[in-house]
């Protein structure tokens, strides 16, 4: 019985995950043709408060990156006003 499991941060909405189980379940079947009804697949999702890489969450990654676009746009605003 192959079980697949897959981790992703939240906030995707549940018709999208829906289609990727059912993606992976034929992938699974296809690669190495058992009996679909012995397939599992399991989607976790994983705040991205609770996720980190290099020592930064997600979360404070995606705040840093927002921070930076958020200058970039006002110093380019800024060169287009003078």
């Amino acid at each position: 019985m192959p079980l697949v499991e897959i981790t992703l941060t939240e906030g995707r909405a549940p018709e999208r995950i829906r289609a990727l189980m059912t993606e992976v379940h034929q992938a699974v079947h296809k690669a190495i043709d058992v009996p679909e009804a012995s397939i599992r697949v399991v989607v976790r999702e994983v705040p991205t408060t609770h996720w980190s890489a290099g020592g930064q969450t997600l979360a404070e990654r995606a705040a840093a990156a927002m921070t930076e676009t958020e200058i970039k746009t006002a110093a380019q605003t800024a060169n287009t006003r003078s």
